[in-house]
């Protein structure tokens, strides 16, 4: 099983071109290779302005590709990571240490700030909830209310071409 490889992003370079993140176009470049290998029909399936971003994207990838197989032959997975820094977390001689540890890892998986809804009476659930629970105080059926609903009336030239073409209709299946 081949491993999801998370792209690699380039933050600087030398040249502009490498600041790109071009994910969509690499993912959509790896699709389009099963289809042609023409450099000049993958720039126009992947939507980049020239056959050099085809070939820059294509590099990209393949960096990509080096680069996870060098951590994971260097040992470096996610296990490791989040092992050393739980290790270098409870090695801390500070508590803000620890909690600035903890912090990392709080917005890693997106915990990093808690807000309240602006809703304090609660949410659609409460409500329901409440509901029930007065219903079984009560013993007493829910309040269905009914609504009437009146169908709009149709323009008459409307209807005139509906007739008009259901009468057609019924000619072409006698």
């Amino acid at each position: 099983m081949i491993p999801k490889l998370k792209p690699v992003i380039y933050v600087r370079g030398q040249y502009p071109f490498n600041n790109i993140q071009n994910t969509t176009q690499q993912i959509m470049l790896l699709k389009a290779l099963r289809i042609t290998q023409d450099p000049k029909k993958l720039r126009e399936l992947i939507g980049v302005k020239t056959v050099a971003d085809v070939y820059r994207t294509l590099d990209k990838i393949a960096m990509r590709k080096e680069y996870h197989a060098a951590l994971a032959e260097s040992g470096i997975t996610f296990d490791y990571v989040v092992k050393n820094v739980k290790g270098i977390i409870d090695g801390a001689e500070k508590d803000s240490d620890r909690l600035a540890g903890l912090n990392m890892i709080l917005k890693s998986i997106g915990l990093d700030k808690y807000e309240e809804s602006a809703n304090v009476s609660g949410g659609w659930e409460d409500a329901l909830l409440a509901l029930k629970d007065g219903q079984e105080d009560k013993e007493a059926p829910l309040k269905i209310t009914e609504y009437a609903v009146t169908a709009p009336e149709m323009p008459e030239d409307v209807r005139i071409k509906k007739e008009k073409a259901n009468a057609e209709t019924r000619t072409l299946y006698e």
